[in-house]
């Protein structure tokens, strides 16, 4: 691999670093942009149903700022824009923004684009970084300033010229990641003490890791460097735009909030340009599972990721954080076992701070339930069967029997691959509850001759599950010589399930002593 290709990035100097002592106390400022920056990343942008559904969603999960586009990068863009301000789907808690390159006319445009809204976020950009001024723009750093500045200056004429509609600036960076960080705080300031904010007008500077190119904790030290450095910083909100190039946005992101910023915007389950945005919802969760109130309705998690992956027409990873399809789900048999015995503990106490093995939050939470907690393969053991027999059949397994279950199910999946509670059921009853049509109240010479170990009764109703059978059942654990085995009945009455049960065991020493197998 040609390693001498890349040069490793230049560490900056903060040694009076204060983020790492610093805990979240409270969530950011959200601000979607999946309408804008998730959209442009798509193979097929979004037609006017799927935007719609998107800011619809967005508008439900309780966002409170919302880019609906880059009305000047395309009409679909301009055409969502208006329609939003038309047909006033603009809740009054919530403000849309939009954004231009500083070139001619464009802001101009741009804030025509809106006239109607009644609050707008005007973000205007410029790329800084050294290899855009050279290889793109051909500029120096004085002239990427002036340019920065000549875009402050109309974005600031034109703030007030819509009547009934209040235009809040923002500035960004371009490629914050990637400029010198003395000269993105000689630009960010130059544009501050040009518009010379105050708190009321929610004037932002957005930091753009336009390309992730360090380590979080490197990130985050520029960042606290330019919380303590910007002009006005008492009247600005600091924004961050994070992207995924390292795999690392979500660290990133909970870094430098720490180090100052006070807003982040991103979009759902990460969508975007190359490795995608930071992940809005991951971090919302994380902050949900320290007890903090991420300021989002999170309680429908899977219909929501329903929404975004048709209005993106992408999948949402299986493994996806919080989200996926599997990540509620063990089939570890110590892992099942530990979720087993940590939701029996809880219980229904809902006012103890949840503590379940495996699950950093009840999933019930984000709209899952406990059917997908625990599924079966060759790897499962006794906890997660005995869970299921339980939930999802009615089945109070004693422990030993659930060892002898689980070596059932064991070598039986290593056919069949993953084993549905449905399979689960269909191969306990082969195995345990199939035991002819003879009349269980009439004990055979066998029966009458065995001397049960262990005789376990389940009353009716003890187990609530969605096919809990007949009402009583009876586990019978019985020996031959050194064999042992466990026969189970259920019946009417308990005397019927026991002589169920007494059958079944009978059986199942007859088969283990002419089979041979390995004793219990």
């Amino acid at each position: 691999m040609p390693v001498h290709k890349y040069r490793r990035y230049e560490k900056f100097p903060l040694p009076d670093r204060r983020w790492p002592d610093r805990m979240p106390e409270r969530a950011p400022l959200w601000a979607s942009v999946d309408l804008r920056d998730g959209n442009q990343a798509l193979i097929d942008p979004m037609d006017m149903d799927r935007r719609w559904a998107m800011y619809r969603l967005l508008l439900r999960m309780g966002f409170k700022e919302i880019e609906v586009g880059f009305p000047l990068s395309s009409q679909a863009d301009r055409d969502f824009t208006r329609a939003v301000i038309e047909q006033d789907a603009i809740p009054d808690d919530v403000t849309i923004q939009v954004m231009s390159p500083i070139r001619d006319g464009m802001i101009e445009e741009t804030v025509r684009c809106v006239r109607g809204a009644p609050r707008v976020i005007l973000q205007i950009y410029n790329p800084t970084s050294a290899a855009q001024r050279r290889v793109v723009f051909g500029m120096s750093r004085e002239e990427v300033k002036r340019l920065a500045l000549v875009g402050a200056e109309r974005a600031l004429r034109l703030r007030d010229s819509l009547p009934g509609t209040e235009i809040q600036l923002q500035y960004g960076t371009e490629s914050f990641t990637q400029t010198e960080p003395e000269f993105a705080l000689e630009v960010c300031n130059a544009v501050l003490d040009l518009w010379r904010p105050e708190p009321a007008e929610g004037c932002r500077i957005v930091l753009p890791s336009t390309v992730e190119c360090y380590p979080p904790h490197e990130f985050a030290d520029r960042i606290e460097w330019m919380h303590r450095n910007l002009s006005h910083r008492e009247a600005i909100i600091l924004s961050l735009h994070q992207h995924n190039d390292r795999g690392s946005g979500i660290a990133s992101a909970e870094l430098a909030l720490l180090a100052g910023a006070d807003r982040v915007e991103g979009t759902l389950f990460g969508n975007g340009e190359r490795a995608g945005n930071v992940d809005l919802i991951t971090l919302a969760m994380n902050l949900y599972s320290q007890g903090i109130d991420p300021g989002l309705d999170l309680s429908f998690l899977d219909e929501a990721r329903q929404i975004v992956e048709y209005c993106n027409r992408l999948p949402v990873p299986p493994r996806h954080p919080w989200v996926g399809d599997f990540v509620y789900t063990s089939f570890a048999g110590s892992h099942q076992d530990a979720i087993s015995k940590g939701l029996a503990e809880r219980g229904t106490d809902e006012g103890r701070c949840w503590d379940v093995p495996y699950l950093p939050v009840d999933p019930r939470d984000v709209g899952r339930d406990y059917q997908a907690l625990i599924r079966i393969n060759q790897q499962s053991g006794k906890g997660g069967i005995a869970y299921l027999m339980k939930q999802e059949h009615g089945y109070v397994l004693p422990r030993r029997l659930q060892i002898e279950l689980a070596a059932v199910v064991q070598a039986r999946s290593e056919a069949t691959g993953e084993v549905t509670p449905e399979r689960l059921l269909r191969w306990f009853t082969d195995e345990y509850l199939t035991t002819g049509a003879a009349d269980p109240t009439a004990p055979s010479d066998a029966e009458t001759r065995l001397t049960p170990r262990d005789v376990v009764v389940q009353p009716p109703g003890t187990a609530a599950a969605n096919g809990a059978g007949a009402d009583w059942k009876v586990y019978v654990e019985a020996a031959d010589g050194t064999t042992v085995r466990w026969g189970v009945g259920e019946g009417a009455t308990q005397d019927e399930a026991r002589g169920r049960a007494l059958r079944s065991a009978v059986r199942r020493l007859a088969a283990a002593t002419h089979t041979g197998p390995e004793e219990h």
